[in-house]
């Protein structure tokens, strides 16, 4: 009987129960429910049918499975049953599978422990940010002269306030690109301060402390980079290179505001994000998606 098994063996799950658990999950729709309940918080049943591509009627039934395993909770809402991931359940869990871990060398899994001690503990895994944090994003290109310049420059001016931005590069060109200077004028965003540099700029005790570095260029990301002080987030949102770009002076001009374009649409959806309410996990997610978009 899987009627609360987490909750019944919180303190000493055994291998049983914890069979029972993983079978509840070991089906794909209860599985990829399980995980938006976790991912996008609590959600109606129809939201949650319609994210999944689900019907109502079969979603009710392993909804209905997940609730007896204790792995979510639901409750009334006006006229809704809405649905909500049992986040402790996880911790369990995880538990379960850590209980032994790290061969008598604790220190290997300290973070993954300490993230399963706040899970348990019914706390929260996001991290402690200030409102008032400025967060320091670098921008990652080969030659450091169009992608990463107006990546830079984007993110000084959307992020009002809340975002410092740099840029620099692998092999950096020496000088911004003409074509990125007059892109940038036409679009009212500053150029004085923008010059080409190499990413060891970034590397010293006096440099900023990053909390963000995205490469925005295919060849940035496959090399090999520096291991960051702090351990940034990272994630590649690569773009066309402008620079290569042939043709007729308008057709060149297309091509760098095409990047420039993909680039703000990036940065606009990053700026949005709610970085005080997400823990790791699901911020690295959404980063990695803002890549492929």
């Amino acid at each position: 009987m899987t009627l609360r098994i987490f909750t019944k063996y919180k303190s000493n799950m055994k291998t049983e129960n914890a069979v029972q658990l993983f079978a509840v999950l070991a089906h794909e729709t209860r599985l990829s429910a399980f995980r938006t309940l976790i991912n996008k918080g609590a959600m109606s049943a129809g939201d949650l049918a319609e994210h999944l591509h689900a019907t109502p009627s079969t979603l009710s039934a392993h909804l209905r499975e997940l609730r007896m395993a204790g792995l979510i909770d639901s409750y009334k809402q006006g006229r809704f049953i809405i649905y909500e991931a049992n986040v402790s359940a996880v911790g369990v869990l995880v538990n379960y599978l850590l209980m032994e871990c790290c061969n008598g060398q604790p220190e290997v899994c300290a973070d993954s422990l300490g993230i399963l001690k706040s899970i348990s503990e019914g706390r929260s895994m996001t991290a402690d940010i200030s409102k008032d944090k400025v967060f320091n994003v670098l921008f990652l290109c080969t030659g450091n002269s169009a992608r990463s310049i107006m990546a830079e420059s984007i993110l000084n001016r959307e992020g009002m306030g809340r975002f410092k931005a740099y840029s620099a590069g692998s092999t950096p060109r020496g000088e911004v690109h003409p074509e990125t200077i007059r892109l940038l004028r036409r679009s009212n965003l500053p150029v004085d301060q923008l010059r080409s540099k190499k990413w060891e700029e970034f590397m010293g005790d006096d440099a900023p402390k990053l909390d963000f570095v995205f490469t925005v260029c295919d060849n940035a990301a496959h090399e090999v980079c520096p291991v960051w002080p702090g351990q940034p987030l990272t994630a590649n949102w690569g773009v066309p290179d402008p620079v290569l770009a042939t043709g007729s002076p308008s057709e060149i001009s297309l091509a760098f505001s095409d990047t420039y374009r993909m680039l703000n649409n990036r940065i606009s959806i990053f700026t949005s994000l709610p970085l005080q309410s997400l823990d790791k996990l699901s911020l690295q997610k959404r980063l990695d998606e803002i890549g492929l978009s």
